[in-house]
């Protein structure tokens, strides 16, 4: 049986509006981001993975099941979505305990498997509290416990990260990886760009319903000869640094810093822009520091999507 989340060709319209266009993904076990605006197909691509909608036209293979057999599907999957609700009156401990009875669980092992669910997200002083009491971040904690609950191969998270403070998020990413470290799959949802390339394994750029880019962060940007790259320098004669960088074809803009000790650098060729560096640097230019400038999801996606140069 096959361990990958695999789409082929899978298009799905809402009456003549369309959700995702053609889409064609094998996504490994790992934690994988899909990044994109509201609206973009995001939330669609994870309910046709869950069954929640079902494809118009292609088909979807989640780990060997298929989302049109729920039964078999949900047994295997997790899903926390990004709606803030649980059932008026429940605490914390009854929301997630629920959740595992309804999966078959007898009530002694829903109690020991509720128990360890909250606490992986810390949140046990507070689980006899109700819901309805609990702070956004704490109600995005107890939706994640319900969903892990069971031990599901499949984690698919809507925005998790929305409502933490750095320390939960912290401890959040540090279970996703925990997840994925077993071979399982994480799939989340995110407009936390920073923190994209970070944790994910790979990155699932999409706009308007259609894929524009997958892979690791850094394997896409690599693989995107014609778009610039961009590099912060810090120099004490950015002017004289500047003027040796304009005379390389491969350098297409050099803009100085207001303090004249720093410079924005687009070239083509990483390669051919490292040698250079070297050679500026032996010809006795000092150079303080090299940044990358663009090596994060935030301006890739906005180069793929038209924003950038």
């Amino acid at each position: 049986m096959s361990n990958e989340i695999i789409f082929s060709e899978v298009s799905k319209f809402y009456g003549e509006v369309l959700g995702v266009n053609r889409v064609s993904l094998n996504v490994p076990p790992g934690i994988t981001s899909l990044v994109g605006p509201n609206g973009s197909g995001k939330t669609t691509l994870m309910n046709l993975m869950c069954g929640l909608i079902h494809a118009d036209q292609g088909t979807i293979s989640v780990r060997g099941m298929s989302p049109r057999d729920p039964e078999k599907l949900m047994r295997s999957m997790g899903y926390c979505t990004q709606f803030d609700a649980a059932p008026r009156g429940y605490s914390g401990y009854q929301f997630v305990s629920a959740a595992l009875l309804l999966h078959g669980y007898s009530a002694a092992e829903a109690d020991e498997r509720t128990w360890k669910a909250i606490d992986r997200v810390n949140l046990r002083e507070a689980a006899h509290r109700k819901v309805a009491g609990y702070s956004k971040g704490m109600r995005q904690r107890i939706r994640l416990a319900q969903s892990i609950a069971h031990e599901p191969e499949v984690l698919i998270l809507d925005e998790p990260l929305n409502g933490l403070d750095p320390l939960v998020r912290a401890e959040t990413i540090a279970l996703f990886r925990e997840f994925a470290a077993l071979g399982r799959h994480v799939i989340l949802s995110s407009h936390v760009l920073q923190e994209v390339d970070v944790i994910s394994d790979q990155v699932i750029l999409i706009a308007n319903g259609s894929i524009i880019a997958e892979g690791q962060i850094h394997n896409v940007r690599e693989e995107m000869s014609e778009h610039p790259s961009q590099f912060l320098i810090r120099c004490p004669d950015a002017a004289r640094v500047a003027s040796l960088l304009f005379a390389e074809d491969h350098i297409t803009e050099v803009r100085l810093h207001a303090d004249r000790m720093g410079l924005l650098v687009l070239t083509r060729s990483r390669e051919r822009f490292s040698h250079l560096l070297n050679e500026i640097v032996l010809g006795g230019q000092a150079i303080e520091s090299i940044v990358q400038a663009d090596a994060n999801v935030d301006s890739l996606y906005e180069y793929l999507i038209g924003g950038g140069r």
